[in-house]
């Protein structure tokens, strides 16, 4: 009885005297995992509001998503057999900065590669001579009624401010035509919203350049309820008055349903 008794009064003190974490070792912990989660931000993923209905229904106004901002980079020599980088692809929903709106984050599918043939006819997607079938595109019903030759018969209806044409893209469209084709340069995409009837894309401000490309969609983290304008309100008073709203309806105007939704 003795003994189990300095056994257990042994282990006691040792229990006791063990070191206890130092404050210079809680900041040193603390300051890894700020610098960790800093690098992730920065340069892994990406958080980005859907501002606009232009890739309805698969990305509605309101839908946080985080980016995927390494898939898309260029390759590092050193980091390069690590991380799963590739070509962009068709198909792909990406973010990008707009060519002819610098500091603005637009997102769109990409259609077109290098080298790709492009045309629109009565609303049908054309690619290297071949009608594409798009079970996530959805047409305004107020398209038969609103006809646009240039959306729906593009390249084929010249582009003029008329048909919101964009002034940068307007003199260099036709430089890019052969035959009833946009051709697609190098080093370059075509992108357009799944909403195919409201969406300003490549055919309004052309084409999207490989360094513009900030990465693709991953997942929703949040979406929340948000009127279409809102990414027009910048002024202070604006945001603090949707910031109270969002705060006030919270739990009964975010979209459950779509959290963690996978983008594609």
């Amino acid at each position: 009885m003795i003994t189990v008794a300095k056994k257990d009064s042994k282990a006691k003190n040792d229990v006791e005297e063990k070191p206890h974490e130092t404050t210079v070792e809680f900041l040193s912990s603390l300051a890894a995992v700020l610098v960790t989660g800093l690098f992730i931000i920065t340069f892994v993923v990406q958080a980005f509001e859907i501002p606009s209905s232009s890739m309805e229904n698969t990305l509605l106004i309101g839908d946080h998503v985080f980016v995927n901002r390494i898939q898309f980079a260029p390759k590092s020599s050193w980091m390069g057999p690590l991380l799963p980088y590739r070509e962009v692809h068709r198909g792909d929903i990406v973010v990008f900065l707009a060519p002819c709106e610098p500091g603005l984050y637009v997102v769109k599918r990409i259609m077109g590669v290098p080298g790709d043939h492009i045309h629109l006819r009565n609303g049908v997607v054309y690619r290297n001579g071949e009608a594409l079938k798009e079970p996530y595109v959805i047409h305004s019903q107020d398209a038969a009624s609103f006809p646009n030759p240039y959306r729906d018969n593009f390249p084929a209806v010249p582009p003029s401010e008329s048909y919101n044409v964009y002034p940068c893209w307007e003199p260099e469209l036709p430089t890019h035509i052969q035959g009833d084709d946009l051709v697609v340069p190098p080093g370059h995409f075509f992108g357009m919203g799944d909403n195919r009837d409201v969406s300003l894309d490549s055919r309004y401000w052309g084409f999207i350049p490989q360094e513009n490309v900030i990465g693709r969609p991953m997942f929703i983290y949040w979406s929340f309820e948000t009127p279409g304008d809102q990414y027009r309100k910048t002024d202070f008073g604006d945001r603090i008055g949707f910031l109270a709203h969002v705060v006030l309806h919270f739990f009964d105007e975010t979209r459950w349903r779509r959290t963690l939704r996978v983008v594609r």
